[in-house]
């Protein structure tokens, strides 16, 4: 009989540029502890805490600010497994169950990822199309999923 998986609840953010929708560009981060990753911020939602709650609070830990407006929230909520060298760093999850938030940043907000605890060592904002050139890693299928719905949706 196979062990049923854990899953860490998180939270996920696609941030877009304080110019849109005059101008459609998305952050997104390189990791400071892996090599080449590149990804959207994210973290996990502690026990008891809202889902737009944890979200602001993840974006002020990583990118230095929570000063954002949510556009839009993917109806769903999605799930991976972590890949063998990150589950053993992660246990007791065998994976992550996520839900993603199309947020804007305001006027006069600023990202700063030299935060406390930095997990990011450079950032941009890109295009669409480049955030799949720049994305290589197991979450790639995710990114793609949810770009395409809210580009269906005409919010991208």
């Amino acid at each position: 009989m196979e062990k049923e998986k854990k899953y860490r609840p998180n939270v996920a953010a696609i941030v877009l540029s304080s110019h849109y929708p005059l101008e459609c560009k998305i952050f997104i981060a390189k990791r400071s502890d892996m090599d080449n990753v590149w990804q959207f911020p994210q973290g996990g939602i502690d026990e008891g805490e809202k889902t737009k709650n944890a979200l602001l609070r993840e974006l002020k830990e990583e990118i230095g600010t929570d000063e954002v407006e949510i556009i839009a929230e993917y109806p769903e909520w999605l799930s991976y497994d972590f890949p063998e060298r990150v589950a053993q760093k992660m246990y007791p999850y065998d994976g992550q169950i996520q839900k993603y938030f199309l947020v804007r940043l305001k006027d006069n907000s600023k990202i700063n990822i030299q935060t406390k605890h930095p997990e990011f060592s450079a950032y941009q904002f890109v295009e669409v199309k480049q955030v799949f050139e720049m994305i290589h890693h197991f979450k790639k299928n995710i990114y793609i999923k949810v770009l395409k719905y809210f580009e269906e949706k005409g919010y991208i």
